[in-house]
């Protein structure tokens, strides 16, 4: 399941996007869910999960911008692609990490070309996160975002900066072929990310979360090797 969100003041616009969106996945054969906002606030106080928003630029009270700075500031990692009537406005998209744009009146051959690259980027992942997959839903993880990973009984647990903790069934083995040298498998059931370590001592390894995670005698000696170089590397 992708979790898409479209927040525009013009209710004609809302319904267009929501179309063509709802269309481009079918093709795909792949399961969405959307909701839509008509303004800023009423966005900001969603919590739920979004991993696409088409977020118009120029809406009354809270524009665009100000509303995708608010959220990046409260950690939302999602694809931001800016719906406007400006392509001035554009060049400030940069400092909110926008994906891309859309110029109004929004043209399929546009919004395809758009949203074939998405795709690609969301199948395939960048070298910075990866996609979890649980059930029918999909949800692309940055990699520093991770402070460690614990599996129990065969279900991996993704222990986030946010301090939620993301659940689904895989292999330790599976996930540390994903990872880089970032991350050090330092026990048979736990992978740490060393950009998160916060210091170690008899055993134990202390993460900024205030997390503690078991260092296995075995990885002990190997575990101090890699966090030297990673040092070094910084």
């Amino acid at each position: 399941m992708i979790h898409i969100a479209i927040c525009d003041d013009e209710t004609y616009m809302s319904g267009h996007i929501k179309t063509i969106v709802s269309e481009f996945f079918r093709k795909k054969n792949r399961e969405v869910s959307m909701r839509l906002f008509s303004s800023g606030e009423e966005l900001l106080k969603y919590g739920g999960q979004i991993d696409i928003l088409f977020l118009d630029i120029q809406m009354k009270d809270m524009d665009g911008m100000e509303t995708a700075r608010k959220l990046r500031a409260d950690k939302f990692r999602g694809f931001l692609i800016f719906i406007t009537v400006l392509k001035e406005l554009v060049f400030q998209s940069f400092e909110v990490q926008a994906y891309d744009y859309l110029v109004k009146p929004v043209e399929e051959k546009q919004f395809e070309k758009t949203m074939e690259r998405l795709y690609a980027s969301m199948q395939n992942a960048s070298d910075d996160s990866f996609l979890v997959q649980k059930g029918c839903e999909g949800r692309i993880i940055q990699k520093d975002e991770i402070v460690f990973c614990e599996i129990i009984d065969r279900k991996m647990y993704l222990n986030l900066t946010s301090d939620e903790v993301i659940d689904y069934y895989d292999r330790i083995e599976n996930l540390e072929t994903k990872l880089d040298d970032q991350f050090f498998r330092c026990h048979r059931s736990y992978l740490i990310n060393l950009k998160h370590l916060k210091g170690y001592k008899n055993g134990t390894a202390y993460m900024d979360n205030g997390r503690e995670v078991p260092v296995s005698r075995m990885r002990s000696k190997e575990f101090a090797s890699v966090v030297l170089q990673y040092m070094k590397n910084l």
